[in-house]
């Protein structure tokens, strides 16, 4: 073989190790991940398997970047990966519905109207979702700013942008989801905090009136901040704020059958009251996690069920590419080792050739 066949061959086998695993780092590794998750199946009253259930996905904090403290290749990145996760997951998985746990954007919370706007297209372009997919989205304290920090115009800003309001109930197939502003529920009578505790108990007495007549199902409670629990014994990662004041009124008020929260960026399981489970959604967000995941719940009137879906981990990622650049090297190195080789034997063809004469 020629020592341009070789160099070809040698091109080509660089050109397939870039590729390949720059597509099976970018595109395909969320295709076997997510096809590993499956919607849970819930059970009635009855202990039938029930086929009316509506399937949930629910993801928190994304933490878009800003323009202010985001990198650049940082948010290049971080939001590439959502993206494809997200869209990926949309294809496989066909929820009806996608709640996002807030804290969707990292600088919301002090952003210029310009930057706002620019934050807001990004995440369209990323989760984006076909007419038959509802995507409902809550508000955090990175999106408008912590207690002390949000006032109307970022709320309204917010509320404009997702058609949301602080306080309402969603319902799908007879399932309500009551959706929470968790920054506003301090119980220090700010006037954000009256306007929206004022519009929770109007929306508890509808829905204890409605028990009393129609009998519907105990609400699934969305918020972004967790309800207060004296330890964090048997969670991952560290103690966060949770609103303290208002989380016995909460379940008094609406006697949840299930409460799902975010902003810890890790899991967490907590029985309330030892009758009220919480779960806290772990980051969607490589920047937070290792392991991002989001949860699937299949939710009926009379029943749910709960699974969590891993993505890929980043550190699976770094250790493909880094296998691909030493595979590179390696492939590198033995071709200049041989072409040493063959040139050092043709100096002694040639050398034999000059004696001989």
């Amino acid at each position: 073989m020629s020592g341009f066949s070789i160099r070809w061959m040698v091109a080509l086998l660089l050109i397939l190790l870039v590729g390949g695993s720059f597509f099976y780092c970018e595109y395909l590794i969320y295709f076997p991940a997510i096809l590993k998750c499956a919607w849970p199946q819930g059970k009635s009253a009855e202990g039938r398997a029930d086929g009316t259930e509506v399937r949930a996905m629910v993801l928190s904090d994304t933490h878009l970047l800003g323009a202010v403290g985001g990198h650049w290749f940082d948010k290049l990145r971080r939001e590439w990966q959502m993206e494809r996760a997200f869209q990926t997951a949309l294809w496989l998985l066909k929820p009806e519905i996608v709640f996002i746990l807030g804290d969707i954007f990292d600088e919301g919370k002090w952003s210029s109207q310009k930057h706002w706007e620019d934050d807001v297209r990004r995440f369209h372009r990323m989760f984006r979702h076909a007419s038959d997919t509802e995507l409902v989205v809550l508000v955090g304290n990175h999106d408008i700013g912590f207690h002390y920090e949000m006032d109307w115009f970022k709320l309204q800003r917010f509320e404009k942008v997702f058609n949301a309001s602080s306080t309402r109930i969603v319902t799908k197939k007879g399932v309500n989801f009551l959706l929470l502003n968790s920054v506003a529920l301090h119980g220090d009578g700010c006037p954000i905090c009256q306007a929206v505790e004022t519009e929770l108990i109007r929306l508890s007495g509808e829905m204890n009136c409605s028990l009393q007549l129609y009998s519907p199902s105990p609400p699934i409670m969305l918020q972004h901040y967790p309800l207060y629990r004296v330890s964090d014994a048997g969670c991952t990662g560290e103690k966060y704020d949770s609103f303290v004041i208002m989380a016995s009124l909460l379940l008094w008020w609406f006697k949840p059958r299930l409460i799902l929260s975010g902003h810890t960026h890790s899991g967490c399981e907590v029985l309330h009251d030892n009758k009220y489970p919480e779960i806290s959604v772990p980051s969607f967000s490589w920047r937070n996690r290792n392991n991002p995941s989001f949860i699937m719940v299949s939710v009926s009137v009379d029943s749910y069920a709960l699974s969590k879906c891993f993505l890929p981990e980043e550190s699976t990622v770094i250790n493909v590419y880094c296998l691909a650049g030493a595979c590179m090297m390696l492939l590198f190195l033995a071709h200049c080792l041989w072409m040493k080789g063959l040139l050092q034997c043709l100096s002694l063809v040639v050398l034999g050739k000059h004696k001989s004469l």
